[in-house]
């Protein structure tokens, strides 16, 4: 009985991963993130689909545990302290207008549904966190790393990314259920947690690298993923969050060991971090998404408009051209794997109804999709809307430069 379980077991799991190789390539060809694709597999063979998979319910409850701290960890890695102290310093008042815009929504509708503070606190985090991920491989593709607007991006990226340093030991405390004065020691005990970390990464990251470093994949490898569970197990021990634990160790260990870990961790980041997606997808149920699908909708116009705002302004006072200032805001747009991790807690520990798992999944499907295109077609849309004549040409216009040569000479020249 139990080599049968095994065996089938073994066949689930191995068609699980097939089945996400497949989609990562459909992924690949058609240009966008894998993340939508692999949601809807997870909605797929979940509670209410076509098919539901049992046996291996446990090894994907703990490969997305793991997901979560390589994700984090990674994300870590590819800052160094002072980057993170000058993006802070750069870009504090678009990040404040980034949370304000973006997270308000959010509260509004899940008090609208009746959710309560709760609610109201997570779908916040769901609705403001722009995927570091996505908008990092759209501008590599696009070939805009080297435009006038993108270190503003990525500065507002680094800011959202520090506020998940303070957020998610927050979200983790209210769904906890614990009280204010609870809430606020988790809060300090966090925010404690990113200052030494800071101070340590400063002055003595070139120890903490030396630790984990190693000649010897292999030895590297069991170091480094080892240290990032042992950190995010004591995080979660003192309900600081995992994610936050992984994402202070990435940040503490830096130069070429923080190179070598990001290479060797990637492909097992990349493996659990689909088995994340697809757990959410499993939980959630395809038969209550139609009834919030109005609201995924409303708030992914909404949000779409808020993003490009953000993007706008910050954008506009470096000085980027009104092209400059529609890419980055475009490129704000995506949503994926944190707003994802965020509705996992909250789903996770219960404390929400399950609609929330709906929204959530709906909403990021349509930022995941909706960012990446948004951020190819805003420039060619804008070039055409500027050539198009609105009434007949003037002579002396052909003489002027035309949109095109804006948009192109910003692209390049920055």
């Amino acid at each position: 009985m139990v080599a049968h379980e095994t065996a089938l077991a073994l066949i689930q799991l191995g068609a699980v991963l097939f089945g996400l190789g497949l989609l990562g390539r459909v992924a690949a060809r058609i240009g966008l993130s894998p993340i939508p694709l692999y949601l809807i597999g997870g909605l797929v063979f979940g509670t209410g689909g076509m098919v539901e998979l049992h046996q291996v319910d446990e090894f994907i409850h703990l490969a997305s545990e793991i997901g979560v701290v390589l994700l984090l960890l990674l994300l870590g890695l590819e800052y160094s302290a002072s980057e993170l102290v000058t993006g802070m310093r750069k870009s504090w008042a678009a990040g404040v207008l980034d949370i304000v815009l973006n997270a308000t929504p959010g509260v509004l509708v899940a008090l609208a549904l009746g959710w309560g503070f709760t609610g109201a606190i997570a779908m916040a985090g769901v609705t403001y966190i722009s995927s570091s991920g996505i908008v990092a491989k759209v501008l590599n593709d696009l070939g805009r790393l080297g435009n006038r607007e993108t270190p503003t991006i990525l500065s507002i990226l680094v800011f959202e990314d520090l506020v998940m340093a303070g957020y998610l030991p927050v979200l983790t405390a209210v769904l906890a259920g614990v009280g204010f004065l609870a809430g606020l020691k988790t809060l300090g005990i966090a925010l404690a947690a990113v200052t030494v970390v800071m101070i340590v990464a400063l002055r003595y990251g070139k120890y903490v690298s030396m630790i984990v470093d190693s000649k010897d994949n292999e030895v590297f490898l069991l170091k480094l993923l080892g240290s990032a569970l042992l950190v995010a197990g004591v995080a979660t021990a003192v309900q600081v969050s995992a994610a936050v634990g992984a994402f202070l160790l990435g940040i503490a260990i830096s130069d070429s060991t923080a190179h070598n870990a990001t290479k060797l961790l990637e492909p097992l980041r990349d493996l659990f971090a689909a088995l994340f997606f697809v757990l959410f997808g499993l939980s959630t149920d395809p038969t209550s998404i139609p009834p919030v699908l109005g609201w995924a909708c409303l708030l992914a116009a909404v949000t779409t408009a808020t993003k490009v705002a953000t993007g706008w302004w910050a954008a506009k006072r470096v000085g980027a051209s009104r092209y400059g200032r529609a890419r980055a805001g475009t490129a704000l747009v995506a949503h994926g794997e944190f707003s994802i991790v965020i509705a996992g807690l909250a789903v996770t520990a219960g404390a929400v109804p399950a609609a929330f798992a709906a929204l959530a999944t709906t909403y990021v499907l349509f930022m995941a999709v909706l960012g990446p295109i948004a951020a190819r077609v805003i420039e060619p849309i804008m070039v055409w809307c500027t050539r198009r004549p609105a009434v007949a040409p003037d002579p002396a216009a052909v003489l002027e430069p035309s949109g095109f040569d804006e948009a192109s000479a910003d692209g390049v020249a920055s």
